[in-house]
């Protein structure tokens, strides 16, 4: 499901996911018409959509309407797949976002989706439970935190690591971004959790906990 104000994105975004074999169950103008459409899908045969994807400002005031929307349909439909797509690096919804649950959740800058096959491999992702964070958002939000004691503790190497991990990506595709071996990674992988104190016990979320860990405060 597509939420974006703007006609010419929406039918991009709508016409770039279905030309790649995905199908758009319904693509709305405002947040209002959003949280309709996911509740009168959530009482159907078909159940809810995979994923929404969002914009972040939405009618009437153009400010925060998409972004509460999406908060709010992950208060009402826990665990449903969403990602919101804004303009500029807003810290504070991204940040709104992501705590609100640790899997099943994007934050992208518009200027990624021109990147399409980064895009739908993104959506994707997210739709899967997993998370995509812009590397921009990432940055920024890993830049302000206040967790300077759980900053010191990691080296250089461990938090390019992590904001690679917080983008989604897996070992293999960091291996490849940072030209070393996937063995290499799962050292700092780990490293990083022993340093953020993540049991084994947490499973796979402790990769989106160790990027929570940051953003606490």
């Amino acid at each position: 499901m597509i939420a974006e104000d703007s006609v010419l994105l929406r039918e991009g975004l709508t016409r770039l996911l279905t030309e790649r074999g995905h199908e758009v169950v319904a693509a709305v103008g405002d947040a209002e018409a959003l949280l309709v459409a996911v509740g009168e899908l959530a009482v159907g045969a078909g159940g809810l959509p995979d994923v929404v994807v969002a914009d972040v400002r939405m009618p009437p005031t153009h400010t925060d309407e998409g972004v509460r929307a999406a908060v709010e349909l992950r208060r009402r439909y826990p665990g449903l797949p969403v990602v919101v797509l804004s303009q500029y690096v807003e810290e504070r919804y991204a940040s709104d976002m992501i705590a609100a649950s640790t899997r099943g959740v994007g934050y992208l800058l518009k200027d990624r989706v021109a990147d399409v096959r980064e895009f739908v491999d993104a959506v994707c992702r997210v739709a899967e439970g997993g998370t995509a964070l812009d590397p921009e958002v990432v940055a920024q939000l890993l830049g302000r935190s206040r967790r300077q004691d759980v900053l010191a503790a990691l080296t250089p190497r461990e938090r390019e690591v992590l904001e690679l991990m917080a983008q989604g990506r897996t070992n293999a595709a960091i291996a490849q971004r940072l030209v070393v071996s996937a063995g290499a990674v799962e050292k700092y992988v780990g490293a990083i959790f022993l340093k953020l104190g993540l049991a084994p016990s947490q499973g796979d979320h402790r990769r989106v906990l160790a990027v929570l860990k940051y953003l606490e405060g």
